[in-house]
């Protein structure tokens, strides 16, 4: 089944359920509709009063906060007027990350966000994270919350809280600053954290030297024979191996032309090959006088040394990970971290330090992921997102003081609409581009 396919019955059925609560008017309480969107909402935020006890701290998280998301709104609006005229100039065809597919966060539609249990978990923790940090900073700076909520299109999209209209009016400058800004810090703060407690837990996982073939090399003997990649050897001419040192043992005193039997196991069945062993090619090694099989391994060790290299990147590791999943999922893995997103083979090859450990990786990698993403996405300064509700707050403190307030909201506007234009020109282009060009091939 295609992803089209699923996706339309995904949204086939969401409807007719979203149709059906709102016909009979089931849960009028607890369940409303914004078009096509369902909000599901309770007013029970009664605990969010628990945290005003720490308002002085609270008020210093969010202050720092502030800093923070001005920093990185101003780097999201910098790469978007950037990356803009770069698109222009050398347009992508609408495929890999550029296809329209991936636009969309959905997993199992986008091609880079898988459908496991670790995703759907993540995507969730990161909503609830974002809107609370807006309802504790909300009760903090004295506005009262009425309700939050659920919002589901298909899949949860986003969360919401709603602080009563009248006091998010009446607050002005930094309190209501910081209430804005405080999903966005969050979202970053725990993104970054889990990224930090990913590299720990990884850097506790042994690498093992089994024998996984990771892939074979083409018009070898191993191709011809029909070994599959991610196989593990298990026996050389009958003798069992368990490593890679132990099959390249087997291995030294054989020679070009002759045939050796090799057993391999994948997804639990062995399978018996028989190879005609070829002389190793020059880029490998040609001086050397033992067969050649064509097989290269899974490098636990190397892979390992790798993701330490980019923990060693320090702030900028974050970043590298944002694009692990398109690189795992879309570009081929030339990165081996898939190993940090999803259940792949080469877990055979790791040594667990504890049960259910991948398992965990995974939902932490996830988790940060979604995090970073959301946080870094809401500070771009457009309106209705966070980063452009605080900048308009900010712009119209800034006039205020100068006097010219009746330019505020008019110059709020023009740097929402300059940046909104941007950001549609980066989504769309490749796809208008891709249109032009047909049209063009018909006439």
């Amino acid at each position: 089944m295609s992803w089209l396919q699923i996706l339309l019955l995904l949204v086939a059925a969401y409807l007719l359920i979203a149709y059906y609560i709102r016909d009979r008017g089931l849960f009028r309480d607890h369940i409303m509709f914004f078009g096509p969107i369902m909000g599901i909402k309770t007013d029970r935020v009664g605990f969010f009063d628990w945290f005003r006890k720490f308002t002085p701290l609270l008020r210093i998280y969010a202050t720092l906060g502030v800093v923070m998301v001005v920093l990185v709104s101003a780097f999201m609006t910098l790469a978007l007027v950037l990356a803009v005229p770069q698109l222009l100039v050398h347009t992508p065809e609408p495929t890999g990350i550029y296809d329209p597919r991936n636009i969309l966060a959905i997993p199992g539609v986008n091609q880079a966000i898988p459908v496991t249990a670790a995703v759907i978990i993540g995507l969730v923790l990161t909503i609830v994270i974002h809107e609370f940090g807006h309802a504790i900073l909300a009760r903090v700076e004295d506005m009262r919350v009425r309700s939050m909520g659920l919002l589901i299109a298909v899949i949860p999209i986003g969360a919401f809280v709603e602080p009563e209209e009248a006091d998010v009016e009446a607050a002005k400058g930094m309190p209501k600053i910081r209430m804005f800004g405080a999903g966005i810090t969050n979202n970053i703060v725990i993104g970054l954290a889990c990224f930090v407690v990913m590299f720990l837990l990884v850097g506790m996982a042994t690498p093992l030297s089994v024998p996984l073939v990771q892939g074979v090399y083409k018009d070898y003997p191993a191709a011809d024979a029909g070994i599959p990649g991610y196989s593990i050897i298990t026996g050389v001419n009958g003798v069992p191996v368990t490593s890679q040192e132990e099959v390249s043992a087997a291995m030294e005193g054989t020679r070009p032309g002759e045939t050796v039997t090799l057993t391999a196991t994948k997804d639990g069945v062995e399978s018996t090959y028989t190879l005609t062993l070829s002389e190793w090619p020059e880029a490998l090694g040609g001086d050397r006088d033992s067969g050649f099989m064509g097989v290269y391994y899974y490098n636990a060790p190397a892979v390992k040394e790798h993701i330490g290299n980019v923990a060693n990147l320090g702030l900028l590791a974050p970043l590298y990970l944002t694009i692990a999943p398109i690189d795992a999922f879309i570009q081929g893995n030339t990165q081996q971290l898939a190993i940090l997103l999803a259940d792949t083979p080469e877990q055979v090859a790791w040594e667990e330090p504890f049960p259910f450990f991948w398992g965990t990786v995974h939902l932490i990698f996830w988790t940060g992921w979604f995090n970073l993403l959301v946080g870094m996405f809401n500070a771009i300064p457009i309106v209705p997102l966070d980063g452009g509700y605080m900048m308009r707050e900010g712009v119209e403190r800034v006039f205020d003081r100068l006097g010219l307030s009746r330019y505020a909201q008019r110059v709020a506007a023009s740097i929402s609409g300059f940046v909104t234009v941007m950001l549609i020109l980066l989504i769309t282009m490749p796809m208008i581009v891709a249109a032009l060009r047909f049209v063009m091939t018909i006439g």
